[in-house]
């Protein structure tokens, strides 16, 4: 996807080894950096995923998949539920059976719901005002709650309309469908 492909190449610029697993449902093949080991397929396979956590010997996973279209979570919650917050408690699953401590999650600023303020501090009141916030809060909830009962260390990044291409132009905005401002521009 966006996101992670601009991850894929932070991490692969800084030598580390990258394993990517994207279903290509809106990600793009092509945008997956040369160097980076391609698995198609879908986080809640988890007889996939923990075979490329064993066979990788990874030891930290972040998480960009997801669905992120607010008008589509209210026409559509129950997708929103199933690929947002059921396939992160999968993925979460064989991640802790596998011994994986570290998780970056990727969650949104739509947590915070609708507000008059200028700027909004992280711990501000959560109160998602669709289904995309609220099923990415449940999975932001999920991770505190195995944080708590295991030795899993995280972080969510909310993040509102991300947006740019990589300096050496090699991935940027292709979604032929954006919905973001800045990305349509």
């Amino acid at each position: 996807g966006y996101i992670g492909s601009h991850m894929a190449l932070g991490l692969l610029d800084r030598g580390e080894d990258v394993v990517v697993i994207d279903n290509l449902v809106t990600g793009i093949a092509a945008q997956v950096p040369a160097g980076a080991v391609f698995a198609q397929g879908d986080i809640r396979d988890q007889a996939l995923v923990r075979r490329l956590l064993d066979d990788h010997r990874i030891d930290a996973v972040v998480h960009f998949a997801g669905s992120t279209v607010v008008p589509e979570s209210v026409a559509n919650p129950l997708k929103y539920y199933a690929n947002n917050t059921a396939a992160t408690r999968d993925l979460l699953e064989v991640c802790t059976a596998a011994g994986v401590d570290k998780v970056i999650f990727s969650s949104t600023a739509a947590v915070y719901g609708v507000t008059d303020a200028d700027l909004i501090d992280e711990n501000a009141e959560k109160a998602p005002a669709s289904p995309y916030g609220r099923s990415k809060l449940m999975s932001e909830a999920m991770l505190a709650d195995l944080a708590a009962a295991t030795p899993l260390r995280y972080v969510a990044l909310r993040y509102f309309n991300v947006a740019g291409a990589d300096p050496q132009q090699r991935t940027g905005q292709s979604t032929p469908g954006a919905t973001h401002l800045i990305k349509r521009a």
